[in-house]
């Protein structure tokens, strides 16, 4: 999970891409980088670790010229986080000098990584798998090129190519200096991606592309639509848009955890809002949890701030049970899931959350969050109410247990680590110390993201093991196993 940016201004668009960075901040902490290029061709590029307000100066945006742009805020599923090298984005000088972002997972990146070596004579100087991205689209554009001059639909060509050639999960925008930006995404629409456009005063029209709507709001762009699963939009520097389907077959089946998790409530993602997925995940939860919990052993409800509050607030509201805050969150701290290693994520949790002894003192307490994974931070939070004198903890996730790893842009590589695989929910409840734990049904979690959408399918293979894009073998997870660690 990463958060993208990509413009085409009429003017300078180094400002707008870092304030796009600051809202899609929750979507990466590991490192940013912005690159922006002048109609002349030259590319101009900053990076570095941690977060935006940390990585760039006033030097830096000085340097970043240009009236056409792309970033990224990075969250590393591949590769290291500590890498300044992995940090996007990727560039490569031939042909005339591509700049790529990616947010998703390749799934076939041994394979890729074989090709570039012994067939396209490629160097790789990173485990990054969006390093193979840029360069599998580099090769594939040196060879749709006819003539001098770069067309759009020698552009298409190369994206079909790549299309044809990677597996897995990729929202990508690319630079492509003297002639415009580039933007796709893979044939299942896992990873979102949206489009938007303004008017400028002179009559012209700039361009936004992105990983969530807010960022359209905050720049008062207009909702063209989506990205389609396996499209390429094309914007060449006059600001005229291209498009075209570059993929045999597609199906859209996005992420159901960005609704769950990870993007914000204030965006829609393929036409859906988060907030309002959020209520009605709590709705269907209530159900569950009124099936599961003995009557009267529930006193109060209590969200784990902030991504699960409208979950909890429908709960509390259909149960007819007191909704409070026991919880206070310090917001100078990242988010837990988001951090590598279990060491640092546990030591985080105290340091991130405060329990509020007068909320919880001879309380029977039911504790709602967005999901739990690996269970060190649930695991800390019911100890917390414990501390702060709950008198009974029931913990509940507007999720489903997470068996199965995520291959498609999540940090959840091995399913060992995950505290659900090979558990039943009463000894899940046991190892977390809560006096019950109640997890949301699969087909209510799909029922409450796709109600009243056009969709009828989602990726949720962390949930049920059934990986949309139909690539992932057995050999494959257990490889990954083997070779990463969160």
């Amino acid at each position: 999970m990463c958060g993208i940016v990509g413009m085409v201004g009429r003017g300078p668009v180094n400002q707008e891409i870092y304030d796009s960075l600051l809202l899609l901040q929750h979507r990466g902490q590991d490192s940013t980088g912005i690159a922006t290029a002048e109609h002349n061709g030259v590319v101009h590029m900053a990076k570095a670790k941690g977060q935006v307000r940390e990585a760039f100066r006033t030097r830096d945006m000085r340097a970043l010229l240009g009236d056409l742009g792309l970033g990224h805020v990075r969250y590393a599923t591949k590769g290291t986080a500590s890498s300044e090298e992995e940090a996007q984005p990727f560039y490569v000088n031939a042909p005339y000098g591509i700049v790529l972002v990616h947010n998703g997972n390749l799934t076939n990146t041994r394979e890729l990584t074989d090709e570039l070596f012994h067939k396209d004579r490629r160097h790789l100087n990173t485990s990054s798998d969006t390093e193979l991205l840029v360069n599998v689209l580099a090769n594939e554009l040196q060879g749709s090129i006819k003539g001098l001059q770069l067309d759009p639909e020698q552009v298409f060509e190369a994206v079909t190519r790549v299309h044809e050639r990677v597996e897995g999960s990729y929202a990508t925008i690319a630079l492509i200096a003297g002639y415009g930006l580039l933007a796709f995404r893979d044939p299942f629409g896992i990873r979102p991606l949206i489009l938007g456009t303004r008017k400028h005063e002179d009559g012209h029209y700039e361009w936004v592309v992105t990983s969530e709507s807010l960022v359209l709001e905050n720049g008062e762009f207009e909702v063209v639509r989506d990205v389609d699963p396996g499209e390429a939009v094309f914007i060449d520097l006059e600001g005229r848009l291209h498009t075209k389907q570059c993929a045999a077959q597609t199906q859209l089946a996005p992420c159901s955890f960005e609704y769950v998790y990870l993007a914000r409530p204030d965006s829609i993602m393929n036409g859906i809002s988060v907030y309002e997925a959020r209520l009605r995940m709590g709705d269907r939860l209530a159900d569950t949890i009124a099936k599961y919990t003995p009557k009267g052993a529930i006193d109060v409800v209590m969200p784990i701030p902030d991504s699960s509050r409208p979950a909890a607030m429908q709960v509390a509201r259909k149960l007819g049970i007191e909704y409070r805050e026991g919880f206070y969150k310090n917001r100078y701290v990242g988010r837990t899931f988001i951090m590598p290693g279990q060491a640092v994520r546990k030591k985080s949790v105290r340091q991130k959350l405060n329990a509020m002894s007068s909320e919880f003192k001879g309380k029977n307490v039911l504790l709602i969050d967005d999901s739990i994974v690996r269970g060190t931070t649930s695991k800390e939070i019911i100890q917390m109410a414990r501390d702060a004198g709950a008198k009974s903890v029931t913990f509940a996730s507007a999720a489903p247990p997470v068996r199965y790893p995520h291959v498609y842009g999540i940090n959840m590589p091995s399913r060992h680590e995950l505290v659900a695989h090979g558990r039943t929910i009463p000894e899940i409840a046991e190892e977390l110390g809560a006096d019950y734990i109640v997890y949301q049904e699969v087909e209510d979690l799909k029922a409450a993201i796709l109600e009243g959408s056009d969709l009828d399918d989602l990726d949720m293979s962390c949930f049920d093991g059934r990986y949309v894009t139909g690539t992932v073998s057995d050999e494959y997870l257990a490889w990954v196993e083997g070779s990463q660690e969160s």
